[in-house]
């Protein structure tokens, strides 16, 4: 295993551990601020969207910056973010530090996963972009429940220094393993901008979108969505979440390989299939614990599995901007979950918190359609490319 590859994906773990811990300690927030827990969700959003909106715009404007520089920079910025949170005096002060948190995030995650391409031949990209994924999927497996845990044995300001110690040691390891990152092949403005109009571009990033928001619907719900299962067992709770990103992180590995060996538009139909398959059937599988458990682990397993044939996909379309398509894909990706919210609201309200499932279904069947149709235009281009080279000889 590359040690670079190892650093880059402790970073995501950092970000990912960032992105969904506060959840667990949303009812210490809400108190010791005194604002409502919704108010105190605004930490999460707040942190979610400045990561969407500056990922893919921080990768067009740095992208002459030399890559270790960026991760130390956000790495750095990142760190002090949760810090400035853990000892915030004020909850306004401490929306304002998780924007900051926000903002060192998007400096580090599309670097940290553009890298990881440029650091391996082409024919092992696949595993490379798996394995720094690979952090962002272990980190709801381990550093969410963890991170909730050190809040709740102590004070939720301990929980936000634990995250500022992880990308603490993530900062360390690029500064020691990272010597030699190459930069992006040199482009101008126009060629950088004109990926952004490439319908392939835009339906890649529907298919992430849309993927997203269907994985999340449900898993934002997730302690309703299975409460027959869970029978107010807060243990059954922790360990059907651990098994969650536990089974995400085995299939980020695992799609990665599969990748360099089949392609990554076998993977994503796959991916799909299978996880509006086992959506469908969560209303009937999440009625008992026995069901419910290998329901859990495939939904993990498929829904994450998803993230990095999508990237992988991204990169080939267009190596040379490819941190500002992974940006992109970053911002396809927290919107998603942004909406997610809100669209299982919404479900819950209509078809009720066990028949989430259905609507995540819909939106994979809907996300196939549309990965689809963004392979049938890869398919066109590259067959007009051919005869335009063997027109040229």
């Amino acid at each position: 295993m590359d040690r670079r590859l190892l650093v880059l994906a402790i970073g995501m773990f950092a970000l990912g551990t960032d992105s969904y811990v506060v959840a667990g300690v949303l009812p210490e927030i809400s108190r010791a601020f005194d604002v409502s827990i919704g108010a105190a969700g605004q930490m999460t959003t707040v942190y979610s969207v400045t990561f969407a909106l500056l990922s893919p715009t921080i990768a067009a404007i740095a992208a002459a910056i030399p890559r270790k520089r960026l991760l130390l920079s956000g790495a750095a910025i990142f760190v002090l973010a949760n810090l400035a949170t853990a000892v915030a005096p004020s909850f306004g002060i401490a929306l304002l530090a998780r924007a900051f948190a926000g903002l060192g995030a998007a400096m580090f995650s599309p670097t940290a996963t553009g890298s990881a391409a440029m650091l391996v031949p082409a024919e092992r990209r696949g595993f490379a972009l798996s394995v720094v994924v690979a952090g962002l999927t272990l980190s709801t497996a381990l550093g969410s429940p963890t991170g909730a845990v050190i809040g709740g044995l102590g004070d939720w300001r301990w929980t936000m220094a634990f995250v500022a110690a992880l990308g603490t040691v993530a900062g360390l390891g690029v500064w020691v393993f990272l010597t030699d990152v190459p930069l992006p092949p040199a482009v101008s403005l126009s060629q950088r901008l004109a990926p952004l109009a490439d319908v392939r571009v835009g339906l890649t990033l529907a298919t992430t979108f849309l993927g997203l928001t269907g994985i999340f619907t449900v898993y934002t719900y997730f302690a309703v969505a299975f409460d027959r299962a869970i029978g107010g067992n807060a243990v059954v709770l922790g360990a059907l979440l651990v098994l969650w990103g536990a089974a995400g992180t085995f299939a980020n590995l695992a799609s990665g390989r599969l990748i360099d060996r089949i392609g990554s538009r076998k993977v994503i139909l796959t991916m799909l299939i299978v996880l509006a398959i086992d959506s469908a059937l969560m209303p009937w599988t999440g009625r008992e614990l026995w069901t419910a458990v290998p329901a859990i682990v495939i939904w993990g397993a498929a829904g994450w599995g998803l993230l990095v044939p999508q990237q992988h996909r991204l990169v080939g379309l267009a190596p040379s901007i490819a941190p500002v398509l992974l940006g992109l894909n970053t911002a396809g990706s927290f919107f998603g979950i942004s909406a997610a919210g809100v669209v299982g609201a919404a479900g819950i309200q209509v078809l009720g918190a066990h028949n989430l499932g259905i609507i995540g279904a819909g939106l994979a069947v809907i996300a196939l359609i549309v990965a689809e149709l963004a392979t049938s235009r890869i398919a066109a281009a590259n067959v007009s490319r051919s005869i335009r080279l063997s027109a040229s000889i």
